[in-house]
């Protein structure tokens, strides 16, 4: 069967998803920790020294992909929240809730490396710099999305009130990412872009682009582990749930 042939559409309902993510989130747990280990001996241990900042510099290896990877979550959970919200799809809002821990746990690893990044090369633990308070925002944001989530009983009404919240909250993702060329910032601009290409030695921008690929396929891994409990929360009332809950 060709890959334009499946119909994709019918993964739209929870139960057939469910399925497909269980089988999906072991591949992606494997891969994870493949990556991880790989980019954790390029990082540590093959990439050079930095002339200025010297060793202190390999914490990038965690912060820069979990610093991606929170503003890419945001931008997904966003993107699914306005998909249940504009077409009722309960899925798609299931999904956004099911990524925002995934989006905070990033947000929070990338403020507390930055912070153990920020003191040998700063001087100071935090500084109220534009990318760092706009992080801290995001991080906000997660936390209000998950809560306002939580506060309200009724799961539909959850879902559009959550959803709302995280389409406001969109517009913070690129001030984070434009934030160093906005304003006069202590944060260093990006070592990596499309246009310009790449600054880092290639030992760096590998270790860099492996653990970053390590981070992708966890967060895809345990959002999608955590969309399984959801759904079945949700559609406990069905036939299927009870008769999957019956056989587990």
């Amino acid at each position: 069967m060709q890959f334009a042939e499946i119909n994709w559409f019918k993964y739209a309902a929870p139960q057939r998803f469910y399925g497909l993510a269980g089988k999906a989130v072991p591949w992606l747990s494997a891969l994870a920790a493949l990556l991880l280990v790989a980019g954790l001996v390029i990082g540590l241990l093959l990439a050079p020294t930095d002339a200025q900042q010297g060793d202190a510099y390999r914490i990038i290896f965690i912060h820069v992909p979990a610093a991606w990877m929170s503003m890419v979550i945001y931008l997904a959970l966003a993107f699914w929240a306005a998909i249940g919200l504009i077409f009722n799809a309960r899925l798609a809002a299931m999904l956004a809730t099911a990524l925002a821990p995934s989006g905070a746990l990033m947000t929070f690893i990338a403020l507390w490396t930055g912070a153990f990044w920020g003191r040998p090369t700063w001087g100071a633990w935090w500084v109220w710099d534009a990318r760092l308070t706009s992080e801290l925002v995001l991080l906000f944001l997660y936390i209000g999305f998950m809560s306002l989530h939580a506060a309200i009983d009724d799961p539909r009404r959850a879902d559009r009130a959550a959803a709302l919240l995280a389409l406001v909250g969109a517009v913070n993702v690129p001030i984070i990412y434009f934030s160093v060329k906005w304003w006069n910032t202590l944060h260093q601009g990006s070592s990596v872009t499309f246009t310009q290409g790449s600054s880092m030695a290639a030992p760096m921008l590998a270790g860099m682009l492996v653990m970053a690929l390590a981070f992708w396929a966890y967060a895809i891994a345990i959002s999608l582990a955590r969309l399984r409990v959801i759904i079945l929360e949700r559609e406990q009332q069905t036939h299927w749930v009870h008769a999957e809950l019956g056989n587990a």
